[in-house]
């Protein structure tokens, strides 16, 4: 393999820095392996930059400054939309997620690139705003930066960041309810388009009946009502939603428990030379696949507008896949980025990690069954539970749900199997920072190889989607390494 070139200059070697651990987090969501995903982030970080370069010198040409355009993160992002939508029109569709080769082929998907006033509303309002205010933004909304690094990065006083923080949602506000007035709608959508202004410009405001029962059937109305309540926990979703599209919230996910690892109340990295492979499957434990993730994204934006009656009660800082504790997850750590490339060196592509394939964990121990586990904690020890465990139900919608279990070890352990009961059918589909296995009722979660590793008195945490039908009851006879564990509280 030929040595890279060298980037152009110092600010796009910072720009690659900077954005390339986003363009990759998202780039790995689209694809089934990680030398897919490492490529597509290559391809897409180019095509960005490329369109980025060229839409700005026409501008400065044609008009002296330079026109609205997306900050640079967002606007990588769409890169890897558009990207893996060439994949799939090009023959290369086996490398993408197959959900995401659906959505691809589907008329939500043409909703991104169709007539500009038929684009998602935060897409437009985020647009519509300066380049600096649109990065602050989504820095601290989506990226979940803590403002003082936010203030850092795109060169504010950190002292009232905070304050233009709270400016810049109020314009993103107004851009949004001037863009909503100017969407195609029906007559029944615009009779409520000026209660819906009203009621979401405060916290304190009740929302009439009809107008909530309209925000609970209809999705575009429920779209402009999270755009339209800053206030809210559902900005962020509204954000990545309307930006992104298929696999927002896991996106969003993801970045949320990145942030936790870079202030150090996340998991940390696996050290060098402890046989972590950082291309590896189950180092990518992957969030969100399904189709349940479209279902999600909808009742999530549902389930925001039926929250406003009133204002006052839970906002949906959940709807993002966060716990009603406010506990988020640590991010899977992803393949490491390449060396830095020119746009105009893409025809070498620099090398990229070779990922195995995930352990899909269906090699494990059904209930009954016994290994020996670190730690002490063998399957038939005696004595006071050696954990505790709390069940999260993060969201639910009429076929399916998100949950988180975390667990706490009074054992130092080297290595984990957590399993439980359900009574109710209910069927894991996707999990994350763990591998499932699951036989009739009982399901089984076995550590990943970045945090089989826990201390005496730590936490282990992993989330997951299932289905359920009926009743959706919380999981029983829950176990670490074949010992039961006590519910907290």
């Amino acid at each position: 393999m030929p040595d890279l070139p060298t980037p152009k200059d110092a600010a796009e070697a910072a720009l690659f820095s900077e954005c390339w651990d986003a363009v990759l987090s998202y780039a790995d969501l689209c694809t089934a392996g990680s030398t897919a995903a490492t490529r597509l982030a290559e391809e897409a970080f180019a095509l960005g930059i490329r369109e980025a370069r060229a839409a700005e010198s026409a501008t400065v040409r044609a008009t002296g400054r330079r026109s609205p355009r997306l900050p640079v993160i967002p606007l990588l992002l769409t890169a890897v939309r558009t990207t893996a939508a060439a994949w799939e029109t090009g023959g290369k569709g086996h490398d993408l997620d197959p959900d995401l080769r659906l959505w691809l082929n589907s008329d939500k998907a043409a909703r991104y690139t169709g007539p500009p006033l038929s684009r998602p509303l935060a897409l437009r309002g985020l647009r519509d705003l300066q380049e600096p205010d649109a990065a602050l933004l989504w820095l601290a909304e989506v990226e979940t930066l803590p403002l003082t690094v936010v203030a850092r990065r795109l060169g504010l006083d950190p002292a009232v960041v905070g304050d233009e923080l709270a400016q810049v949602r109020g314009l993103f506000r107004d851009r949004c309810h001037r863009a909503h007035l100017d969407s195609p709608m029906t007559a029944h959508c615009r009779s409520y388009a000026g209660l819906l202004d009203v009621v979401t410009r405060s916290p304190a405001t009740d929302i009439p009946e009809d107008l909530s029962r309209h925000l609970s059937r209809c999705v575009d109305c429920a779209e402009a009502a999270a755009c339209l309540r800053p206030h809210g926990g559902g900005l962020p979703v509204a954000l990545v939603g309307g930006v992104i599209g298929w696999g927002g919230l896991a996106y969003l996910e993801r970045r949320r428990r990145a942030a936790e690892v870079r202030l150090g109340v996340g998991r940390p990295e696996p050290a060098e030379g402890d046989g972590a492979d950082p291309g590896s499957g189950t180092q990518r434990a992957r969030v969100v696949r399904t189709s349940l993730l479209a279902a999600a994204v909808v009742v999530s934006l549902l389930a925001l507008a039926v929250s406003m009656m009133p204002f006052g009660g839970s906002d949906m800082d959940d709807s993002a896949g966060t716990t009603p504790s406010g506990r988020r997850q640590a991010p899977a750590p992803l393949p490491s980025s390449p060396s830095y490339t020119t746009p105009e060196a893409t025809s070498s592509p620099p090398p990229t990690t070779d990922g195995s394939p995930a352990d899909d964990g269906h090699g494990e121990e059904p209930q009954g069954t016994s290994s020996a586990t670190a730690g002490g904690a063998g399957p038939d020890g005696d004595g006071p539970a050696p954990c505790e465990f709390a069940f999260d139900l993060v969201n639910q919608w009429p076929d399916g749900f998100q949950a988180t279990l975390t667990l706490t070890t009074a054992d130092a352990l080297d290595g984990w199997r957590v399993a439980w009961t359900f009574g109710d059918g209910q069927r894991v589909g996707q999990m994350w920072d763990a591998n499932v296995a699951q036989s009739g009722s009982r399901v089984t979660a076995t550590a990943a190889d970045y945090n089989k590793a826990v201390p005496a008195g730590g936490t282990l945490s992993f989330g997951f989607l299932a289905s359920w039908k009926g009743k959706n009851a919380p999981p029983y006879d829950v176990a670490l390494n074949g010992r039961e564990c006590a519910k907290t509280g």
